[in-house]
């Protein structure tokens, strides 16, 4: 059994979005996510002062996936601790941390095929540019089923949850079950309203890990993602409202895979809507928020289950063949 490890909230704004990280406080210090490029010293810095600790004692940089308003901090955040914390991510979204341009990529092979901005590609590569500290190599890549000594006998097990991203991972800290799973428990989405994963069978399949093997007493959400009435969770969820979130993001996911297999299996079809071609699963679901704003989660989980998809007969719109979803096994 381990010594309890109190974990502090460590909030920095960026427009729409709250950037939450965590910070673990150890014997060797870790911090779980680091916001964009900004975080590390004008939100993390002055918030660990006031619980009177030091950003240099930082000795983990944990991040939960590759998305850039997680790991955009991570080099400025290593720098911050004389480049001795070691940065630990998934081998998935490793691309994510190594290159700006996976960023990209990244846009252009999902959400960027719906959303028809001919300024799209630029506006992600400024952005990247913008928010990424820096380019890094990882000091550690992780698989799930690792276990990582933050000193004493303060222990964190590493934990596969694709569905989200592909690598997307839970750390927990043993004896005590505190969770920390960044973006992979969605419920309603964020200030989207709407749920986001690249592929929804590995996402469905990570929830119902986390609700049936997991079991967190603590849950610690990258976002304050939102109940079915619109009112927000906190990211520091106990052990019933882990469970709650986790059943609400199981029972989102049915019915958006019901209203999107019911579309495709209609066949796509171009129209004026902002939902295009995936507007009769906007109507079905009753869905009115704008699809177009940034991570754009709706295009992001249509083009996950686009790619599932078992018949081919929605593929007239866009031409391409489903791709291999990505992910890894559970440990």
């Amino acid at each position: 059994m381990t010594h309890a490890a109190t974990v502090h909230p460590l909030v920095s704004p960026w427009g729409r979005f709250g950037l939450y990280s965590f910070f673990i406080d150890a014997p060797e210090p870790a911090i779980v996510d680091t916001g964009i490029g900004s975080s590390p010293a004008e939100g993390m810095a002055p918030a660990l002062e006031a619980i009177g600790r030091r950003i240099e004692d930082v000795r983990w940089i944990l991040l939960t996936h590759g998305h850039i308003d997680h790991v955009g901090g991570a080099y400025a955040l290593w720098e911050l601790t004389g480049r001795r914390a070691q940065v630990v991510i998934h081998e998935a979204d490793a691309p994510m941390l190594r290159s700006r341009r996976a960023h990209v990529e990244e846009y252009l092979a999902g959400r960027g095929r719906y959303l028809g901005d001919p300024e799209g590609e630029a506006k992600v590569t400024a952005a990247a540019k913008a928010v990424i500290s820096g380019e890094m190599e990882p000091t550690l890549l992780v698989k799930g089923g690792e276990t990582l000594s933050l000193g004493g006998d303060v222990t964190v097990s590493v934990h596969s949850i694709p569905g989200h991203t592909p690598g997307s991972v839970a750390y927990v800290v043993d004896g005590q079950r505190s969770v920390f799973v960044g973006d992979s428990v969605q419920v309603h989405g964020a200030a989207n309203g709407f749920p986001g994963y690249t592929d929804p069978v590995a996402y469905r399949t990570s929830l119902e890990y986390l609700r049936d093997e997991i079991r967190p007493q603590h849950l610690y959400l990258g976002h304050p993602y939102r109940r079915a009435d619109g009112t927000p969770y906190g990211v520091e969820l106990d052990a019933l409202q882990a469970r709650e979130a986790i059943d609400q993001s199981l029972s989102v996911e049915g019915r958006v895979a019901s209203a999107a297999c019911g579309c495709l299996e209609a066949g796509l079809k171009e129209t004026d809507s902002l939902y295009s071609p995936f507007a009769g699963v906007a109507e079905d679901l009753g869905y009115t928020g704008d699809p177009t704003l940034e991570p754009s989660p709706f295009f992001t989980s249509m083009h996950g289950y686009r790619t599932q998809h078992p018949q081919n007969s929605y593929r007239t719109v866009l031409g391409d063949a489903p791709q291999t979803p990505g992910g890894a096994s559970h440990s």
